[in-house]
C-alpha cells in the first residue's frame, strides 16, 4: 500500500450500482496493508437515535437520526464526533484525524456533550480487505477525494454525493450531474 485513505472520502461512481453503496460517500476511518474500513455518511435511517441509544438524541447533530454505517455488524453502534482544536482528548473520545473523532457511547454522556461540536450515530461499518478496495477502485468503482468536516456532519446527507462531486470542479465536478437513470435522460 502506499498512501493510507484514512481520512479520506470514497466517493461512489456511477459504475456502482450496488444497492448499499451507489451514489455513497464514505468517510475511511483506519486503512492499512490489511483492511480498510469506514462510514456511509449518507445514508441515513427513519430511526431516531434515541431508539437506538437512549439519551443521545439532543447531542446529536441534525437529522437526529441513526446512520446505516455500512452492512457490516449492523447491531453495532458507532460515534464519530466533531473535536475541536488539537488538545488531548478527554477520556471517552479518541482522535482519529483532524478534528475527527470516535466516541465510546459507553462513556457518560455529561463527558462528552462539552468537548464536542457535533455528533453522529452510525449503525454498522463498511469493511474492505486492502486487496478488495484496491481493486473496486482499480475498477472504477470509487472516486477518493479529501473530507472536509462538514461533510461528515452535514445537516443534508442525501444531496451530499453530488455535492462533493461538485466542489471537485473539473470532470468530477461534471460527474455530479450525472442522472440516476441514464436511460431516462
Amino acid at each position: 500500500m502506499d498512501t493510507s485513505l484514512a481520512g479520506k472520502l470514497l466517493v461512489a461512481t456511477p459504475d456502482l450500482t450496488d444497492d448499499l453503496f451507489a451514489r455513497s460517500v464514505v468517510l475511511v476511518l483506519q486503512h492499512d496493508d490489511e483492511t480498510a474500513e469506514g462510514v456511509i455518511l449518507n445514508r441515513p435511517l427513519d430511526t431516531p437515535v434515541d431508539d437506538v441509544l437512549p439519551g443521545w438524541q439532543s447531542g446529536a447533530s441534525a437529522p437526529q437520526r441513526v446512520f446505516q454505517g455500512g452492512p457490516v455488524q449492523l447491531d453495532s453502534a458507532i460515534g464519530i464526533a466533531g473535536l475541536p482544536g488539537d488538545q488531548e482528548p478527554p477520556p471517552g473520545i479518541k482522535r482519529l484525524f483532524g478534528a475527527i473523532s470516535l466516541v465510546d457511547l459507553d462513556s457518560p454522556q455529561e463527558i462528552i456533550w462539552p468537548q464536542v461540536s457535533a455528533l453522529r450515530i452510525f449503525a454498522g461499518y463498511s469493511g474492505w480487505s486492502a486487496e478488495q478496495l484496491a481493486g473496486e477502485r482499480a475498477r472504477g468503482g470509487w472516486y477518493v477525494v479529501d473530507a472536509e468536516i462538514g461533510d461528515v456532519f452535514d445537516e443534508d446527507p442525501t444531496t451530499l454525493w453530488r455535492r462533493v462531486l461538485r466542489r471537485q470542479g473539473g470532470s468530477l465536478g461534471w460527474v455530479s450531474t450525472y442522472p440516476v437513470d441514464p436511460d431516462l435522460n
